[in-house]
């Protein structure tokens, strides 16, 4: 093991191993609107945890919603990610998404608006009917969110969840 720490050629694959990891991109160009190169933001990843969604309407079936999500933007606002996420009902499930950013909402350059699409995976069994268009557990999504880019690589959103409620959450960009 001290051979590896001190092998300068294995410290120069690790960290190409690493550039790599960090500069791959998994958006696909077809998604873009102009000639924007790929260019990826400083820090391109952002990772996303939700702790809280609240219901509109109580249903005492409702569990609580956590959230982990991985985004890959990029600096014309152009992102894709997937999410892992239990459901209001409990079951672990995916969404897989693409999507834009804008910043400087409202004239104030920490505020931003998302927009995102892709597909929920999840709902199953006595709960596939709980959200539109679900066939064999997969469905559309569009979710918008409001956020506030608050300090360095830190970030709060807000995101509507359909008619069911919304998402709080906390992103960090590396």
């Amino acid at each position: 093991m001290a051979f590896l720490c001190a092998n300068p050629l294995a410290h120069a694959q690790s960290t190409d191993l690493l550039n790599t990891a960090h500069n791959f991109q998994p958006c696909p160009s077809a998604l873009k609107a102009d000639e924007t190169p790929d260019t990826p933001h400083v820090k391109p990843w952002q990772l996303i945890l939700s702790p809280y969604a609240e219901h509109w309407r109580y249903n005492p079936e409702h569990r609580p919603v956590r959230l982990i999500s991985l985004e890959r933007q990029d600096i014309s606002g152009r992102f894709c990610g997937l999410a892992f996420f239990t459901n209001s009902f409990g079951q672990p499930s995916l969404y897989g998404f693409v999507g834009q950013r804008w910043t400087g909402v409202m004239g104030n350059p920490n505020v931003f608006f998302k927009l995102s699409g892709g597909l929920l995976y999840g709902y199953k069994g006595a709960y596939k009917d709980k959200i539109p268009f679900n066939n064999y557990g997969i469905a559309p999504a569009i979710i918008p969110s409001l956020g506030y880019h608050f300090s360095g690589d830190h970030s709060v959103q807000a995101s509507m969840l359909g008619t069911a409620g919304f998402l709080l959450a906390y992103s960090h960009d590396f």
